[in-house]
């Protein structure tokens, strides 16, 4: 626990950093002044409000007992076998097969999941994924998730501004424009770079925590197998256009070529079902 709220600041820490050298790039002293007062500005917003923007963001629809039964007791009973507390629970009208949990501590968590993941999994399949959520809440990794998209969409947007509307350095002269196009670039995937750092070990983690809180790893696999196959030709929207929101997926959902094992923030698929089929043996 005070690992994951370690790694958190220490994430605040670098992001308040990279803001300070977009300002810094855009307006010197004064600009960098500024956006490290956005960049705090931020990271308490993020803090409080980025699992609630997140859930905006993706359209998600709060269910319970009485309109989907079915997921909603599924999730009762998983977190209940992981001393949790119950979770929001939510669907996602896409049909691209993932899910997601979000939220700042396991008192204010959420998961969620796709109408593609609902139709496409086993109930004993789905009961993995959900159980994968879970472990992320248990171990209270959410919050680094769900702050690091957040922040690092801020990050990318302003770069952008400092590609569009230029600047001008502590001598009064308009900044360097390679500098400018550099920061556009460089800030984006310095975000990434976080995020990736973040999230690879902790999907293995979740793997496990969630085959221990269902009891079933070999369904986790299956599950793991089944989204890999299909969420690859099936776009997401919602993903594509905030990349940054990526790494909360089970599954990496964007659709990039060559770049999306490059910059993927997932472990590989085959590493994590041969771990979870080693935890049968």
């Amino acid at each position: 626990m005070l690992f994951n709220y370690l790694k958190t600041s220490i994430l605040m820490a670098a992001i308040m950093a990279i803001f300070g050298a977009i300002g810094a790039t855009m307006g010197g002293a004064q600009g960098m002044l500024l956006a490290l007062l956005l960049g705090g500005g931020m990271n308490i917003f993020s803090y409080w409000f980025s699992d609630t923007m997140v859930l905006k963001m993706y359209n998600a629809q709060q269910v319970d007992e009485s309109n989907s039964p079915y997921l909603y007791n599924m999730v009762k009973e998983l977190a209940e076998k992981a001393r949790l507390p119950m979770p929001r629970v939510y669907i996602i009208n896409e049909a691209q097969p993932n899910a997601f949990a979000t939220g700042r501590n396991p008192e204010h968590a959420a998961v969620a999941a796709t109408t593609g993941i609902l139709n496409m999994l086993t109930a004993r399949e789905l009961r993995g994924v959900m159980a994968h959520e879970l472990a992320h809440v248990k171990h209270r990794d959410i919050l680094i998730s769900t702050v690091s998209a957040t922040m690092a969409g801020a990050i990318s947007m302003l770069a952008n501004f400092a590609m569009f509307f230029g600047g001008r350095g502590s001598n009064g002269e308009r900044a360097n424009p390679i500098a400018i196009l550099a920061m556009m670039f460089l800030a984006p995937l310095a975000a990434s770079l976080i995020q990736m750092a973040i999230s690879r070990g902790r999907e293995f983690e979740a793997d496990r925590g969630g085959a221990e809180i269902s009891g079933d790893p070999r369904a986790l696999a299956d599950a793991l197998a089944k989204i890999d196959a299909y969420a690859r030709g099936i776009p997401m929207r919602t993903a594509e256009a905030h990349p940054e929101t990526a790494q909360m997926m089970i599954m990496n959902p964007l659709s990039g070529g060559g770049l999306r094992g490059m910059f993927s923030t997932h472990p590989s698929t085959e590493e994590r079902i041969a771990r979870l089929h080693a935890m049968t043996m």
